[in-house]
């Protein structure tokens, strides 16, 4: 694959992709809410998943008994909801990313920028912003290491509703530790295996009005710099992921084992 390389203004240098044409048809696109494009993040070293990311980035790597990467089912899934375009924000592996690109029957269109210097999470959701076909659109946003399926439609009507200016999803994840319940008096009531937190977490996935590409940082984390900023303007919303729906961050070797069992049962199908 060809790419351009040059330096651009107040960033490394880095290189865009030509786009990657989809295979397969079209879906019609939709008449409500239509956000129509995205970006994956898929730049991180992926550290934490080796042996597994020494030869691949992080998004490539397989939960067993799939039949495909994460970044195959985030594409898919993606199309299924209304997206016809992605950005994939590359660093680590980037040329294993594009290769297999080339190879995959896509669904939509995607095309890969590279970092070549790390740009945090906020500078890489910046850069490849810049390359969304439609910059006076709103998009979606995820990081190429979750593994979940749910209505991104209903989530993009939530955005709208609250005229939010960015909307994050919320997930409260299961605690890997069994939790012990006891009465006033000290003495252990039942034993509870993995349950649900108490608190929210941020789940990796948003939804993002046009306006909010200038407002993240060029390097930097947007968590620490443009969300607080939204919040205490009351522009951030946070979106609950419906009973049910299942989701999960794969970091960790661990997480890959636990994954391919919670599928296995039938978990990670979405309620229709």
């Amino acid at each position: 694959m060809t790419a351009d390389s040059g330096p651009t203004a107040d960033l490394p240098s880095a290189r865009p992709s030509q786009p990657h044409a989809p295979q397969t048809p079209q879906a019609p696109r939709p008449t409500t809410t239509p956000v129509t494009q995205a970006v994956i993040l898929a730049g991180g070293q992926g550290s934490r998943l080796r042996p597994y990311t020494d030869d691949r980035p992080k998004p490539l790597v397989e939960i067993p008994g799939t039949g495909t990467p994460i970044l195959g089912h985030q594409l898919a899934w993606l199309a299924e909801e209304g997206v016809t375009d992605v950005v994939i924000s590359c660093g680590h592996l980037a040329d294993v990313l594009e290769e297999w690109l080339d190879k995959a029957e896509l669904p939509l269109r995607v095309r890969t920028v590279v970092e070549a210097e790390p740009l945090g999470r906020g500078g890489g959701l910046k850069y490849a912003a810049k390359a969304l076909p439609r910059p006076d659109e709103p998009w979606y946003a995820t990081n190429g290491d979750i593994w979940t399926r749910f209505s991104l439609r209903e989530m993009a009507a939530f955005h709208h509703e609250r005229d939010a200016v960015a909307t994050l999803a919320l997930a409260r994840p299961r605690i890997p530790w069994g939790a012990v319940e006891t009465d006033q008096f000290g003495n252990v009531l039942d034993f509870i295996e993995a349950p649900p937190s108490p608190f929210l977490i941020n789940a990796g996935l948003y939804v993002f009005s046009p306006e909010f590409t200038e407002l993240l940082p060029d390097v930097g984390d947007h968590e620490r710099t443009t969300f607080p900023q939204l919040a205490r303007g009351k522009r951030l919303a946070g979106y609950q992921l419906p009973q049910g729906v299942y989701w999960r961050a794969i970091d960790t070797a661990k997480d890959l084992t636990e994954a391919a069992k919670e599928l296995a049962s039938g978990a990670g199908r979405a309620p229709r």
